[in-house]
C-alpha cells in the first residue's frame, strides 16, 4: 500500500521531496550479488556489492558522514603505506631518479663526506715543530679534548647555544603562529620581513649591532635621554651582547619552519577543542604543540647546532672574552698551527650533532607511537 517503506529512507530525504511527490510504482529488483569476504575490509567500509547509503550493518545517508569517517583516511593511508612498503618496485628508483639525485651527491661527496674523511685522519695525526702534520697515528689529540681547560668550554658553549634555542622558541614560535593565521597576501608579506635580513652580509648586521650596544650607541643615547640611567652602561664585550647576536642570527632559522608546521595546521582542530570544553593552556599543550612539534625539532637543530660552533659573533661582539668552542677550533687551525688537534675538536663537535639529531628523531618517534597507540 505505501511502496516507498520497502526501502530505507532518512526522514531528512523525505523533507527534501516537493510536495506532491509520487514516489514509482513498488518494481522488485532482482537481489543484490552475494557480498565477498570482507575480513580484511575495515569496518567502517561497506562491503562490496552493498546499495548506496549503506554503511556496515547501519545506514546513513549519502550526504552524511558515519561516525568513524574522520578515521578512515588514517586507516587507508596506513594500509596504502604498508602496500608500498612491501611492494619492491616502489622502493627502487629507475635511472631518472638517480640521475636527478646525481648533482647533490656530487655535492655531498665533494664538500662534506670528503672534507670530513679529511678531518677524521687528521684527527689521528701528530704535528712538527714547524706545525705541518705528520701521518703518524696517536690518541693524544682526543686525550687533550678532555682536559678540564677544553671541558669547560664547551660546556660554556653548549650552554649559550641551548639560552639562544630556547629564546628563539620563545619568541620565534608566536611569531609563527601569527603569520600562519594571517591572509595569505599578509602572510607572504610577512615572510619576506622575516626574511629581510638575509639581504645583508652576516657582517654587516653584527657591526650594526655593534654600534647599537656601543657605550655611545643608539641603545644607550635612548636610555641616557629617557633618564632611565645616569651613564653609559657597558652592553658591548659581555655575554649578553653575545646571546643577543646568537638570538639575532638564529631567529628566521627558528621562525620558519614553526611557520612550515602551523601553516599546514587544521584550526578547526584548535576551534573543535575549544568547543569540548578545554582551556587556552590545555588547547595549546595537546593540540597546537603536538601538531607544530616537527618545526619546532627542525628549527631546534636548525638553531642550536650552528649556536655551537659560532666564532665570528663571539669575536665581534664578544671581545674574544668569551671564547666558545668555534673560536678554539678557529685558532688552532690559525695562529696556533695545530691541526690535528683543532681536527680532533672538529670531530668531537660533528659527534655533538649526530647525537642531538639522534635524541631529536627518538622523541619524536616516541611521540608518533604514543599517538599511534592512544587512536
Amino acid at each position: 500500500m505505501f511502496p516507498f517503506f520497502s526501502e530505507k529512507v532518512h526522514p531528512r530525504d523525505l523533507a527534501a521531496r516537493p510536495r506532491g511527490f509520487r514516489h514509482p510504482p513498488f518494481a522488485p529488483q532482482a537481489a543484490p550479488p552475494a557480498p565477498r569476504p570482507t575480513a580484511d575490509l575495515p569496518r567502517d567500509r561497506p562491503p562490496p556489492g552493498a546499495p548506496p547509503g549503506r554503511r556496515g550493518h547501519g545506514y546513513f545517508p549519502l550526504t552524511a558522514n558515519p561516525p568513524s569517517a574522520r578515521h578512515r583516511p588514517t586507516r587507508e593511508m596506513q594500509a596504502v603505506a604498508k602496500l608500498e612498503t612491501n611492494n619492491p618496485r616502489a622502493r627502487a628508483p629507475r635511472l631518472t631518479g638517480w640521475l636527478l639525485l646525481a648533482p647533490m651527491l656530487a655535492w655531498l661527496l665533494l664538500f662534506v663526506v670528503a672534507p670530513m674523511a679529511i678531518l677524521l685522519v687528521y684527527s689521528f695525526c701528530q704535528r712538527d715543530d714547524l706545525g705541518r702534520v705528520v701521518h703518524e697515528f696517536t690518541w693524544e689529540n682526543y686525550a687533550r679534548v678532555f682536559d678540564p681547560i677544553y671541558l669547560n668550554i664547551l660546556g660554556r658553549s653548549v650552554g649559550y647555544a641551548a639560552i639562544t634555542t630556547v629564546i628563539c622558541i620563545a619568541v620565534g614560535f608566536p611569531a609563527a603562529w601569527f603569520i600562519a593565521r594571517q591572509t595569505p597576501v599578509m602572510r607572504n608579506r610577512l615572510v619576506m620581513l622575516v626574511m629581510i635580513p638575509f639581504w645583508t652580509s652576516f657582517l654587516i648586521r653584527t657591526y650594526a649591532w655593534i654600534t647599537i650596544l656601543k657605550e655611545q650607541g643608539l641603545l644607550n643615547g635612548l636610555l641616557q635621554a629617557a633618564s632611565l640611567t645616569s651613564g653609559p652602561i657597558e652592553f658591548l664585550y659581555t655575554p649578553a651582547a653575545v646571546i643577543i647576536g646568537l638570538v639575532y642570527a638564529y631567529l628566521p632559522f627558528m621562525i620558519l619552519p614553526i611557520y612550515g608546521s602551523a601553516e599546514k595546521l587544521d584550526f578547526a582542530l584548535v576551534e573543535a577543542a575549544y568547543d569540548l570544553g578545554a582551556g587556552p593552556v590545555r588547547v595549546f599543550r595537546e593540540v597546537i604543540i603536538p601538531l607544530t612539534r616537527p618545526g619546532i625539532a627542525a628549527g631546534t637543530l636548525l638553531t642550536f647546532v650552528p649556536a655551537i660552533g659560532m666564532f665570528a659573533i663571539t669575536d665581534l661582539m664578544g671581545g674574544a672574552k668569551v671564547p666558545m668552542i668555534g673560536n678554539v677550533i678557529q685558532k688552532q687551525f690559525g695562529g696556533a698551527r695545530n691541526a690535528p688537534f683543532g681536527a680532533a675538536l672538529g670531530v668531537i663537535f660533528t659527534l655533538l650533532f649526530i647525537l642531538a639529531y639522534i635524541l631529536v628523531q627518538r622523541r619524536g618517534t616516541r611521540v608518533s607511537k604514543a599517538k599511534a597507540h592512544k587512536t
